[in-house]
């Protein structure tokens, strides 16, 4: 029950990052967002959710962490119906910001509430591979969910979904999980400040640049004011007697490597659930429930990949299945280049979306275990929200540049399908196309597709450097195997 209350918890909080996606464009005409300002409907949970996760885990550190997950939870499910409720942009959008502080509270301390649940060895292994597979597999449900309750309800509903869901986990938690020791010790608030202000001007000016070019005045003045506070950041942290987060993780070489893989990882992540999203709709002709339910699959591979890896890390260690998933990831996303405007979803989707998700498995619950291997019990809290940082600020920066890829590509294929276009059009196509400036199928297809292939080019390539990584820094020794399979060993 215990494992059940922590993971129903991480995944509300991950599947809200994709379960909006397949709501926007009902979104759009409900509260009249402009195309532009329609993104910040995600953008708004991801700054906020990726800015705020290593305070979310220094707070469960001092103040306990049962206390901090339960108030995380129920901040979401007021920021979750007040979102349903928005009667206009503006609300939705701060609703949506303060989704992602509770998540930044709750997601951290539920990983951290693990290693202080269950014992180091297979039981902690088995809890951590469900933890992984929620987390990795989080995605593809929400994409599912949102799918049905567009259907079938509302968008508001997409929302809506997370008070009964929340008030579950707020309500078991008192009885299934015990209180972890309450470390004395103060706010890093200059830290905090920092780091939170760093990190969400470094994920706007990527999401800027995406929109507005790499020459905007304000896409440079974010990445300049980013360089600024993540230095301060630094600074604050080494002189800091109790940090936000100890930079003498960073000395520990696997764990460092674990952070630059989950951020390639992460990046390819996002990316995948994004493209292939505006696929499947615009291409194969799939409604919000049929496109939901072609990600089905994703979430089941996940877990057979996740559920293998934990099986077989005690003897093996967790290095093997970081270089095989991280190969695997690559294969797919490599495979997905191939589609084309023939393509169809069996032929050439599903294949490499399988392929990809017995990677991603197999790498989160390895990733998971050791970022949070040899760290003392009263800095897990930091760890587990400095892990989180690394998967959200690498997905929004990763899917920055995936998209900023996307769009280069598709105006390129563009200036060959207009000409194409104008030589075949009826007046009335043409007429309709200078007031729009839109494509009509079949040739919007040929441009998405062509973006789409680039992008995942890129992907590819994210995933293959984090198994190069993978191999090259990760370091697995015989004590490392022996805590794996709950032996006793000296300590950190």
């Amino acid at each position: 029950m215990a494992l059940l209350v922590i993971a129903s918890c991480q995944l509300m909080v991950v599947l809200d990052i994709t379960i909006v996606n397949i709501a926007l464009p009902h979104i759009q005409r409900s509260l009249d967002f402009s195309t532009t300002t329609l993104s910040w409907v995600v953008n708004a949970y991801t700054l906020t959710f990726g800015g705020l996760l290593l305070l979310g885990g220094r707070i469960g550190d001092i103040l306990g962490r049962r206390r901090v997950f339960i108030f995380g939870v129920l901040l979401f499910v007021v920021a979750s119906l007040l979102g349903g409720l928005a009667q206009n942009g503006g609300q939705l959008l701060a609703a949506r910001a303060l989704q992602g502080v509770g998540g930044a509270i709750a997601s951290p301390t539920s990983l951290a509430l693990i290693t202080t649940t269950f014992k180091e060895g297979p039981e902690r292994n088995r809890a951590f591979g469900a933890f992984a597979a929620v987390s990795a597999g989080g995605g593809a449900i929400g994409l599912l969910a949102g799918g049905m309750l567009v259907e079938w309800l509302d968008w508001r509903w997409v929302l809506f979904v997370n008070v009964p869901i929340g008030l579950l986990i707020a309500l078991a938690a008192p009885r299934h999980l015990r209180e972890s020791e309450r470390h004395p010790g103060h706010f890093d608030l200059l830290g905090a400040l920092t780091s939170t202000l760093g990190m969400a001007a470094l994920v706007y000016g990527f999401i800027r640049a995406a929109q507005e070019g790499w020459r905007d005045g304000f896409t440079l003045a974010s990445f300049a004011a980013a360089v600024v506070l993540l230095a301060l950041f630094i600074t604050v942290e080494r002189r800091s007697k109790q940090p936000i987060t100890p930079l003498h993780m960073f000395d520990n070489r696997n764990r460092a490597g674990t952070y630059g893989i989950m951020l390639c990882l992460a990046a390819a992540i996002f990316g995948m659930f994004f493209f292939l999203t505006l696929f499947v709709q615009n291409v194969l002709g799939f409604g919000p429930l049929q496109a939901g339910l072609a990600f089905l699959p994703v979430s089941a591979v996940i877990a057979v990949g996740a559920g293998t890896a934990s099986q077989l890390l005690p003897k093996y260690g967790p290095k093997p299945f970081m270089v095989t998933g991280a190969l695997l990831t690559a294969i797919g996303l490599a495979w997905l280049t191939l589609t084309d405007v023939h393509s169809t979803y069996a032929g050439s989707v599903l294949g490499p979306m399988l392929v990809f998700s017995l990677g991603m498995g197999m790498q989160f619950v390895s990733l998971t275990l050791m970022a949070l291997s040899r760290v003392p019990v009263h800095e897990s809290g930091a760890a587990s929200g400095l892990l989180n940082a690394t998967q959200q600020v690498g997905g929004s920066l990763g899917l920055s540049i995936l998209v900023t890829v996307f769009g280069t590509a598709s105006t390129n294929e563009a200036k060959d399908q207009i000409p194409r276009f104008m030589s075949q059009a009826t007046p009335a196509e043409r007429l309709r196309f200078v007031r729009t400036g839109q494509l009509p199928a079949p040739w919007s297809d040929q441009v998405l597709t062509s973006g789409v292939s680039a992008a995942f080019i890129v992907a590819a390539v994210f995933t293959a450097l984090s198994a190069v990584i993978a191999l090259i820094v990760i370091q697995v020794r015989p004590d490392d195997l022996e805590r794996l399979k709950g032996g006793t060993t000296p300590g950190p």
